[in-house]
């Protein structure tokens, strides 16, 4: 099974080579030239295996090129001691919804599902593909990604990774995560502008021909661990064919039986990933894609014109901040019938005018899968606060947009499909804005942490209480406009 750029449908690679390269040359995304299928039958025969070994059978469709004994080691090695449930992708009944729990891993984000295995998918296919360059990672964060990344690649031989967040875009907790991050071969810096401004400004570096040339000479090259790279997505797609497979299991449903899912997403990925589970077999039904007031992904679903043009908005769902999706790319390929042309023509006119209308042959494909939805912060803490009082649930600030979102949904079409809604991060990873969901205020994330956890009774992981006495390594800041010169004098001397 090959990979091809959406930039340009005559490069076609291996998986292990698309997941090294991160990104094409000229600045495409790479996509399955096609996907396999999951039959009901291998579904049925998943219920009473690990998440691990579900993992395997999903990656032996999508990543054809690794051996089974890469596969396994690559599964195991992820999906064990770090997740602290052993369901790893839990499922939870709360009302009439299945809340697909995403955050039990190391950073308490839904991130950790894929970015546990990335390192492992990265070594591995470095050795496949007979790389011995040293792999530079840049990675753009509107903050659960960045801790993530640092965490699966910290000290991980071969490799360098350097991050860039919104200074004044993340969560408190987000922050500390990631600038009292250890490890011997890790850099933290934040950046004065949006997360827009920093992927802009990583993805330009990616295209320079001048620093990839540097880096060549010096035996290194640059890769990514954001979801632009085919090694995370393709392990998002697993926790969607297991939410189905425990439904099932528990009888929320019966085998064949279509659900819907509803996901809070900035950068399109954590949807694409449920879309490509449709695709191979997963009996779906809808995909809603959940927003903020950042809401272009929502206007662009309800109408087919996606418009930057608009002011970007900070919100108490910082991870969804994002005026610039860059997975939406992936799926405008795949709705185009993979003409790179067509895509070369649309993000041409995004960076001239800012602006772009899909066909009506484009758009209505669309409108066969996705509906859209989004709520204000003010929605968002009423239904955080209206979750817990009737089901004694918590959800973060993320969560709590895409169960406003499906039960707006449920209400305007009286669609009564089973529906999993993606529960994206532990809700003391935002203590401060959750806490003022139930009118209460404290001076910090830790403090309104332990007030929440009064109320709640809810317990704070460990690994966001011990930050509060942790060591600061990393207190940059840099323009975007400088990235450039940052990335030169500290990863390429």
């Amino acid at each position: 099974m090959l990979y091809e750029s959406t930039r340009n449908s005559a490069v076609k690679i291996p998986s292990a080579q698309a997941i090294v390269k991160g990104i094409s040359e000229e600045g495409g995304l790479f996509v399955p030239s096609s996907l396999p299928s999951i039959s009901l039958s291998e579904l049925e025969k998943m219920k009473e295996l690990s998440y691990s070994k579900r993992a395997e059978i999903v990656f032996t469709k999508l990543l054809t090129d690794f051996s089974a004994d890469e596969i396994a080691f690559c599964a195991k090695s992820a999906y064990g001691k770090n997740f602290n449930t052993a369901e790893v992708a839990k499922t939870v009944e709360v009302g009439d919804a299945t809340i697909l729990e995403l955050w039990h891993g190391p950073t308490s984000a839904f991130k950790d599902m894929a970015l546990q295995i990335l390192p492992f998918l990265m070594t591995t296919s470095m050795k496949k593909t007979e790389n011995s360059n040293e792999i530079i990672i840049l990675t753009a964060t509107s903050g659960d990604t960045g801790k993530a990344a640092l965490e699966g690649f910290a000290d991980v031989p071969g490799v360098r990774i350097a991050v860039f967040y919104p200074e004044n875009g993340v969560s408190e907790i987000q922050k500390l995560q990631m600038a009292t991050q250890s490890g011997s071969n890790v850099l933290v810096c934040a950046v004065t502008g949006n997360f827009d401004d920093c992927q802009t400004a990583v993805k330009k570096i990616f295209t320079d021909k001048n620093i990839a040339e540097k880096a060549k000479s010096e035996g290194k090259m640059f890769s990514s661990a954001n979801s632009i790279n085919l090694g995370r997505l393709v392990p998002q797609v697993v926790y969607y064919v297991s939410a189905y497979v425990d439904m099932v299991k528990n009888n929320a449903l019966k085998l064949g039986e279509k659900i819907n899912i509803c996901v809070p997403t900035g950068n399109f990925g954590n949807i694409l990933a449920a879309y490509y589970a449709k695709q191979m077999g997963v009996p779906v039904n809808k995909l809603i894609c959940a927003s903020n007031e950042n809401k272009i992904l929502t206007d662009f679903i309800s109408t087919g014109v996606y418009d930057k043009n608009r002011e970007f908005i900070t919100t108490i769902s910082p991870s969804m901040d994002i005026l610039i999706s860059s997975n939406l790319e992936r799926l405008l390929y795949h709705l185009c019938g993979n003409d790179s042309e067509k895509i070369v023509e649309m993000y041409s006119k995004l960076n001239k005018t800012e602006k772009f209308l899909i066909d009506e042959n484009v758009f209505m494909r669309l409108k066969e899968d996705f509906v859209a939805g989004y709520c204000d912060d003010k929605e968002t803490k009423e239904q955080i606060k209206d979750t817990f009082d009737k089901y004694s649930y918590l959800c973060d600030t993320h969560t709590a947009v895409a169960v406003k979102v499906y039960n707006d949904y449920k209400t305007s079409t009286g669609d009564s499909t089973p529906t999993v809604i993606a529960s994206t991060a532990n809700p003391y990873k935002f203590s401060t804005a959750i806490l003022s969901a139930f009118g209460e205020t404290a001076e910090n994330d830790f403090d309104a942490a332990k007030k929440l956890n009064g109320i709640t009774k809810m317990p704070i992981p460990e690994k966001i209480s011990e930050l509060q006495s942790k060591q600061v390594r990393f207190a940059d800041s840099r323009t975007p406009e400088s990235l450039p010169e940052y990335v030169i004098e500290n990863l390429l001397k």
